[in-house]
């Protein structure tokens, strides 16, 4: 709660303000019965004129300025509110863009998202609430308790029987609906995974039909979301009966022993009435406690899910002697041993991985599916970090490379390219800061996708779909890989990335790349793509079998053989 509610230390004036305003608004309402006592006793009861006009015009004067106050209250709370809101989100979008992968695999997408909506407005509405009305419900407990005291000390005893009793009781209630109201945000989570699974997925279940499936998860998942919080709601609504009942208890002995001492003469009817009145507000103040005990509750549960994320410990980070403007300027990439682990494994999945590709030259990874290519790839920028031995670039530790000038340094198309909302040319642009319109026309020539782009109706303004759902795999994956061009990187790396397309068209990119000085890796299941690489690299299950030429591998690997065979048959190519 503490790390969440820091943001608020920006708003200190306002808050203040506000609080302030709150303070008089308590007051009035504090000191409204006890003027009321004075009016029966000295002007009602001695049927005085001029002191029930007097006493009259004081509480009417505090009545419109305790309205002033409240409206100028609401302006500062949601002052404050609203901009705790966009600071939160400042700060946790801020905090995941640190995350490394392993960050990220502790929480999905659709938990993250739940965080930055649900959660952050449910605390925003809390500090709006509580700077406006919630505050001020215990203060009037207090405070009412002790005006009741100052007027008649004998019948504000009542009071110290039933507070205490209603504390304690709220205080048990606040504990356990915390923890439910936990369940019922985790829950919220859920839902949005599997609407988000489903909506990511439609066309896929279309293609399956599998429709019924999918509904029946849907509804356990929307289920499940209602049975908690209808047993969450029930269980905190069950508390106000049990608050009245001890409240009007106590106005009903207030009455009783108010009548009582009246008729005996030792109290006077003007202080049964201030005490009715305390009695009152303080019964209304309690009946508010069941709103406030739901807000806390869940603005408890949801401030620990965002501490969570501000407080989870980003393990990737700047090693405090990199050098700042220190550039990648050759690309030689070296693995010392190498080994890695996934965080939530237990076993390795690169298993003492050394090589070496050297500035300018062309490395081909094959292998099949499982045998840690990707994983392999994800080590060179640093999106995970070694679980053993080291990476050398330009025969430097990848870790005396800032984060920023190493992941410069490379152009990267992934295994599933994604591209964003918006025209293609933005899409290319997306690679390379301030890129010029030279630079993105070069990058998707290059990429051989210019001339289908330049058949589109708007061109390069071509509004992508969502994900790119408005364009083939194929158009896709160029895209991406113009994208990762545009950078003009010392490293080039392709995660299977021309895997939807044709063999001219593929030939024709990785001629257009060799063009530029580039260290290329790239993985591929195709020989004939990995017969233009300078050398290829054979993995299986994390481990390296074989480096060499096309030729090497056939007279020295009898997997690599048997790809070959499976592809070309046995009469598979040589290259002389």
């Amino acid at each position: 709660m503490k790390t969440v509610l820091s943001s608020l230390k920006n708003y200190k004036l306002p808050a203040f303000v506000a609080f302030s305003l709150m303070l008089i608004e308590l007051a009035v309402e504090l000191l409204l019965p006890f003027f009321l006592g004075k009016m029966i006793n000295n002007g009602v009861m001695a049927q005085d004129l001029n002191n029930i006009i007097m006493w009259g015009s004081i509480m009417i004067g505090l009545a419109i300025f305790s309205f002033i106050s409240g409206i100028i209250n609401s302006f500062f709370a949601s002052h404050v509110s609203w901009g705790f809101a966009h600071d939160m989100r400042e700060r946790l979008f801020r905090k995941v863009q640190a995350f490394s992968f392993a960050n990220l695999n502790k929480y999905p997408t659709s938990g993250l998202m739940t965080r930055f909506t649900n959660d952050v407005r449910q605390i925003q509405n809390t500090i709006f609430m509580a700077l406006r009305i919630m505050v001020k419900a215990p203060l009037l407990v207090a405070g009412g308790v002790i005006m009741a005291f100052i007027v008649n000390p004998r019948l504000a005893v009542i009071f110290l029987i039933t507070v205490p009793l209603l504390i304690g009781f709220l205080l048990w209630v606040l504990k356990k609906a915390t923890k439910m109201f936990d369940r019922v945000q985790r829950s919220v989570d859920y839902v949005n995974r599997v609407m988000q699974e489903n909506l990511a997925g439609m066309r896929l279940i279309k293609a399956f039909f599998r429709r019924n499936y999918e509904e029946n998860r849907f509804m356990t998942a929307n289920t499940r979301l209602k049975n908690n919080t209808r047993t969450t709601f029930r269980f905190v609504e069950a508390s106000m009966p049990v608050l009245l009942f001890i409240m009007n208890v106590s106005l009903i002995a207030i009455l009783w022993f108010g009548n009582a001492q009246s008729l005996a003469g030792t109290t006077e009817v003007g202080d049964v009435v201030a005490i009715v009145n305390y009695a009152m507000r303080v019964a209304m103040a309690i009946s508010m406690f069941s709103f406030i005990i739901m807000a806390f509750s869940r603005t408890k549960a949801s401030a620990d899910r965002l501490s969570d994320v501000l407080n989870e410990e980003v393990d990737l980070s700047d090693r405090k002697d990199a050098q700042q403007t220190q550039p990648v300027t050759a690309g030689k990439i070296e693995f010392q041993d190498v080994s890695f682990t996934y965080p939530t494994a237990e076993e390795p999945i690169l298993k003492h991985i050394s090589f070496t590709v050297h500035a300018g030259e062309k490395l081909a990874i094959i292998g099949a599916t499982g045998a840690g290519k990707t994983s392999l790839f994800q080590l060179i920028p640093r999106l995970y970090d070694t679980t053993k031995g080291e990476i050398y670039i330009d025969d430097k530790p990848i870790t005396s490379y800032t984060l920023d000038t190493l992941r410069r340094s490379i152009g990267y198309a992934p295994q599933s390219p994604l591209l964003f909302s918006g025209p293609i040319i933005e899409n290319i642009a997306w690679g390379k800061d301030n890129a010029t319109h030279d630079e993105i026309l070069k990058a998707a020539q290059d990429a051989q996708i210019h001339e289908t782009i330049m058949d589109l109706p708007d061109q390069y303004h071509t509004k992508v779909g969502q994900k790119g759902v408005n364009l083939s795999g194929g158009q896709k994956q160029r895209i991406s890989i113009a994208r990762a061009l545009i950078r003009k990187p010392k490293i080039l790396m392709l995660d299977d990335s021309t895997s939807a397309l044709d063999l001219a068209t593929e030939s024709r990119l990785l001629e257009a790349i060799q063009e530029d000085v580039h260290t290329m890796l790239i993985i591929t299941q195709k020989i004939s793509t990995a017969m233009k690489a300078d050398r290829i690299l054979l993995m299986d299950y994390g481990n390296i079998l074989a480096i060499g030429t096309h030729d090497e591998l056939i007279r020295s690997s009898d997997l690599y053989r048997k790809i070959v065979e499976s592809q070309f048959g046995k009469e598979y190519p040589h290259v002389d």
